[in-house]
């Protein structure tokens, strides 16, 4: 398949100004397609990776990759559908910046890959050039009928978030000028700024240059809820604010209904190979086969083989509950989301420290769990009654992790 076949059956395509026109472009030179991100945040997160993976993928057919960093557009801000959004600090900026930069350049690599940051050129932009060399190529008419901005009618847009679609096709141009872009990717929420930045390469540059542009649905899952959110928490791509345990489970957790297509769209995977896994998911659903593939190939693409492997080993521990060796850190991420309760330094006898916890609502029903088996330690069974918990003798003196019967949890903090 060529690569918008490749879209079409990975359900990633929504629409293309001009499919025939890219494909024999394509196939003619080695053209650029680029992605743009503004540096809101200091990580992006998997709302972010849906554009990035048509990227790879037309990196992957021979094309080269360029993404851009909006260090200018940043400083703006975007148009949302419903407020106005609030302006970052250039210090700000600057460090966010730095923490995407390292992403997407672990996402793409070197090779047929740039980076660029639209603050080279907006940023020596001056108002009087913007509006003689820009301004006078963009028709009020057309720019309040973006979706975006007719939205925003009735509450109020500023002029500066107004602009925002004559900077982004000022991108486009620069890009095509540049580096020989002749495609930008987006969301399909993005179509009016996309198609705007080609009328402008056409208006200076003359109807016969080639520029195309590429949406994407927006993902949801099997309920409609839209795709990346957990329990109303982004699931970032910096390990430091989504651990690779997390990211790991995320997408092991996934539904049955809803695996085959990520795996289509978010792996890399043959048609051979993710015909294949529908197929095990369909005659074992239980065997959660389709969703361990697809947790290992995403957390490989963005974190590494050793990320997965460490995730698997975690996951691991967990099922068995042979959680003894574990280290803290690896506690705090595996468990951050069980009933948790404060705990003293100081040594407890296993009843009261059952009680105090609330695990236990009695002494009585204490005792009975402790007696029956019922109770594990820090993955240690406890049967004796006059056992003492002494939170200093694991997980560097932290936490004290208790099972109460086969699959709850409970995580005590050391104030």
């Amino acid at each position: 398949m060529n690569f918008i076949e490749d879209l079409k059956w990975r359900g990633a395509l929504n629409q293309v100004t001009d499919e025939a026109g890219l494909l024999e472009a394509m196939s003619n030179d080695k053209i650029g397609a680029y992605v743009g991100t503004d540096p809101t945040a200091p990580s992006l997160h998997l709302g972010h990776l849906i554009p990035f993976m048509v990227l790879k993928r037309f990196q992957n057919a021979g094309g080269k990759a360029v993404i851009i960093i909006g260090g200018g557009t940043g400083a703006i801000g975007d148009p949302r559908p419903t407020t106005e959004r609030k302006l970052l600090s250039p210090e700000q900026l600057a460090a966010n910046e730095q923490g995407i930069t390292a992403q997407v350049t672990k996402l793409f690599g070197t090779g047929d890959t740039q980076i660029v940051n639209n603050n080279d050129w907006l940023g020596k932009l001056t108002l009087t050039d913007f509006l003689r060399d820009y301004g006078k190529l963009f028709s009020i008419n057309v720019m309040l009928k973006k979706d975006v901005v007719a939205s925003r009618l009735e509450t109020g847009i500023s002029f500066t978030e107004f602009t925002y679609q004559i900077l982004q096709g000022i991108d486009f141009h620069e890009l095509w000028r540049r580096h020989n872009v002749q495609l930008q990717i987006g969301g399909s929420d993005q179509w009016g700024n996309i198609t705007s930045g080609i009328d402008l390469i056409h208006a200076i540059e003359g109807n016969e240059a080639k520029a195309f542009g590429l949406t994407i649905p927006l993902m949801t899952d099997a309920t409609g809820k839209k795709f990346g959110k957990s329990e109303g928490n982004a699931i970032w791509l910096d390990a430091e604010k989504t651990s690779p345990y997390t990211f790991y489970q995320f997408w092991y957790n996934q539904s049955d209904a809803d695996v085959v297509k990520y795996l289509k769209y978010f792996t890399f995977l043959s048609v051979d190979e993710i015909n294949e896994l529908e197929k095990v998911s369909q005659e074992n659903p239980g065997a959660r086969e389709a969703q361990r593939r697809l947790a290992q190939e995403v957390t490989k693409f963005v974190h590494g083989q050793a990320a997965v492997e460490e995730a698997e080993r975690l996951s691991a521990a967990l099922f068995s509950g042979d959680v003894a060796d574990l280290s803290a850190d690896e506690i705090a991420d595996a468990f951050g989301g069980v009933p948790s309760f404060e705990i003293e330094q100081a040594p407890k006898n296993i009843v009261d420290f059952l009680v105090d916890g609330q695990i236990e609502s009695s002494k009585r029903q204490a005792r009975e769990d402790v007696t029956n088996g019922a109770i594990r330690i820090n993955g240690e069974q406890i049967k004796d009654l006059e056992a003492v918990i002494d939170p200093a003798s694991h997980y560097d003196g932290q936490f004290v992790l208790v099972r109460r019967g086969k699959k709850k949890y409970f995580l005590g903090k050391v104030q």
